[in-house]
This record gives structure tokens, C-alpha cells and sequence, in this order.
């Protein structure tokens, strides 16, 4: 198979909705774990989802060298070319992009993308694009959101945003775990309504119901997904 289309990637999305399962979503850091991946998916008979974050894509780049968006492009163009070996699809999507590094890594990337690909008749490299604004006040994080769904919808990725905080640690990011790590369906509705229903551009939301990244102590974690099912009430009630 391959790495998908944008079309293939919306198709994959709306038929996880509907059949109501999610794909798995492996960080790499080099070919290898790439690899790993993909045979991952395979034995599982699975379509999945490969992410870099912004420290895999340095890395990607050279120890030394650092460069998130050759990085980037560099791990994008392997997997397109290695995944035509696999039986299974996947989509290639950058990883909680904070603030301090889109002009630097998500921003110049979909520009790459826009420039060389896109305007040429090419599907873009990456099908999305995280932005992480959960360590920016919500109306910040929405503002930023919709200068990105703009960009995401030039070049026909998919938009991701988290709308609230995951705790724990994750590339030097790192939050406390408090009741910050729960996402209101104030938030919610904020969010669509600066973002729409999907005639801006798709996005994904990324609502936060006390999960965290890294070690925690047992106990630590409250999860709470009914919230999920709560917000989609309230959203549809809205």
C-alpha cells in the first residue's frame, strides 16, 4: 500500500468515526523505529498514523545539524518511499508543535510543502499538523488555530488542535497535573465556533480528559473520558 492521499486520509478519519475505533499513532526518531512501525501496523492488520515531534525531526536531521524541517522532510520522504512495501496505509502527521517552535518547524514545513509539491500538482508529504496551544491562553490558542487551518487547508492537510493540557513531560514540554488537564465544553464550543464544522478546513480536536505523557505514580492520573462523551452532547445541544 502506501502513504495515503489527502482524500485516502479523510476517508480513514471518517470511517474511524463511524465504525467508532481509533489508529494507532507511533513517534519515531529515525528509519529504524520508522520500520518498527510499519511492521507494527502490519502485523496488526492496521492502518495507523506515523508522527515526529520537533525533537525526532532535529534529530532526523543530524545530531549536530538540527534542522526540524530537513528533519522532517527527510523522514517524510523515507516513509513514502518504504511504505509502498507494506500491506497496510499510513498517514504522516507532525506532533504537538508548541508556540516557541511554528516559525521555525510547522510553518517553513507547510511552506516546503505549499512550494514544492503542492502548487506542482503533488499531494503535501505530511496529511497534518499538530498545534499545541495548551500553553497559551485559550483565545490565543483558537487565534493562532485559525491562521494554521488556512495553511493546513492551502495545501490539503488536516489540522490538529489541543484544546486544553496534557501533563507530564514530552521534547522539554512539560505540565503540572492539576484540573487544568480537563478541557470544558466552554472550550469546546469556543473552538467551533472559531474554527467551524469543517467549512474553514478539517480539523481534529485533541480534548484532554487527564491524560498525561511520561512515568507518573500510580494514583497520580485521574482519567475522566466520559468528559469526551459529555462535550459531544453539549456541543450537539449547542
Amino acid at each position: 500500500m502506501a502513504v495515503v492521499t489527502p482524500d485516502q486520509y479523510v476517508e480513514m478519519i471518517d470511517r474511524a468515526k463511524a465504525g467508532k475505533f481509533a489508529y494507532p499513532a507511533v513517534n519515531v526518531s529515525s528509519s529504524q523505529t520508522a520500520i518498527a512501525a510499519l511492521q507494527g501496523f502490519t502485523e496488526a492488520n492496521s492502518d495507523g498514523i506515523i508522527q515526529v515531534s520537533f525533537g525526532g525531526a532535529e534529530y532526523l536531521s543530524g545530531s549536530t545539524v538540527k534542522d526540524r524541517v530537513a528533519g522532517s522532510i527527510t523522514l517524510a520522504e523515507f516513509v513514502h518511499a518504504v511504505a509502498k512495501n507494506y500491506p497496510i496505509n499510513v498517514a504522516l502527521h507532525t506532533d504537538h508543535c508548541a508556540k516557541e517552535v511554528l516559525p521555525t518547524w510547522v510553518e517553513p514545513l507547510i511552506e516546503w510543502d505549499l512550494e514544492n509539491r503542492v502548487k506542482k500538482g503533488l499531494n503535501p508529504l505530511f496529511q497534518s499538523h499538530m498545534w499545541d496551544g495548551s500553553a497559551v491562553p485559550v483565545d490565543e490558542n483558537l487565534e493562532i488555530a485559525r491562521t494554521m487551518i488556512e495553511k493546513t487547508r492551502n495545501i490539503n492537510a488536516i489540522l490538529e488542535v489541543e484544546i486544553g493540557v496534557v501533563g507530564g513531560e514530552e521534547d522539554g514540554v512539560s505540565h503540572e497535573i492539576n484540573d487544568q488537564l480537563y478541557t470544558t465544553l466552554e472550550d469546546a464550543v469556543d473552538t467551533v465556533e472559531a474554527l467551524g464544522l469543517g467549512e474553514q478546513g478539517r480539523y481534529l480536536a485533541a480534548l484532554t480528559f487527564g491524560n498525561v505523557h511520561g512515568i507518573y505514580k500510580p494514583g497520580g492520573v485521574k482519567l475522566r473520558p466520559e468528559l469526551l462523551a459529555e462535550i459531544q452532547a453539549g456541543l450537539q445541544a449547542k
